[in-house]
């Protein structure tokens, strides 16, 4: 039911449009909120695809990893995170994943969310995006204990600026930047936290550093710009 009402909510704020893709490899709710202490365990899932499980760089550089440490260093205990992610995912592949996954009802201290890219590759529709983005978001803020401060939203990287985009930045980066704009109107409907990274992704274009070794994904650099923001918000949270 709660599904259906943000999808509602959705689909009344949002007008969709079909896209063709060119080109990656296979109301808010009123809860009641518990102050997390650093004398707490922190309990951390990542949903998402390739970017959430750091494709070709080593697990401690990967996003979340990353995130727990710098947690760490601020006096939390965190647990090892719970990951849902798998390269080359859709939002409706992270969706069934999720159903599969034996967790459903479990809940987290707090929830990132990062999905997409693969929509945009396949040529999957704008329309399509917005009802199963806002599906898999409810189902985060279920994860979070109904808790919309408590869930991370971020915008998908644009991997037109990489040597894997052969140069297509200029097709690539528009077609980016509409599925971001459907995923931050969605988030900002629900009352999530949401952090842009798309900005950061794209100073790989002038900086071959932020790539990793395969031409297309984040090196553990790119992923430690994109804590350095991330960090900060999931404290101020925490600490609520």
């Amino acid at each position: 039911m709660k599904t259906l009402q943000i999808i509602l909510i959705i689909l009344t704020a949002l007008t969709g449009c079909e896209k063709k893709a060119t080109l990656i490899p296979a109301t808010k709710t009123s809860v009641t909120k518990t102050m997390t202490t650093s004398s707490d365990t922190i309990s951390y899932l990542a949903l998402g695809d390739s970017y959430t499980i750091g494709q070709s760089v080593p697990q401690a550089q990967s996003y979340p990893y990353q995130l727990n440490s710098a947690l760490e260093a601020q006096s939390f205990k965190v647990g090892t995170p719970t990951i849902i992610a798998t390269t080359g995912w859709t939002t409706d592949n992270l969706i069934d994943a999720i159903s599969q996954s034996g967790i459903t009802a479990k809940k987290f201290s707090f929830v990132t969310l990062l999905i997409g890219v693969n929509d945009q590759y396949q040529g999957l529709s704008e329309d399509n995006y917005k009802i199963k983005f806002a599906q898999v978001l409810n189902t985060a803020i279920t994860f979070a204990n109904g808790n919309t401060s408590r869930v991370f939203v971020l915008s998908i990287p644009d991997y037109g600026v990489t040597p894997f985009a052969n140069g297509q930045d200029s097709v690539i980066g528009p077609q980016i930047d509409q599925f971001n704009a459907i995923n931050k109107s969605i988030s900002m409907v629900a009352g999530v936290n949401y952090l842009d990274i798309t900005t950061i992704s794209r100073k790989a274009a002038t900086n071959p550093t932020l790539v990793a070794s395969d031409g297309l994904h984040p090196s553990g650099e790119m992923y430690a710009l994109w804590v350095q923001e991330l960090w900060p918000m999931v404290d101020a949270q925490l600490k609520k």
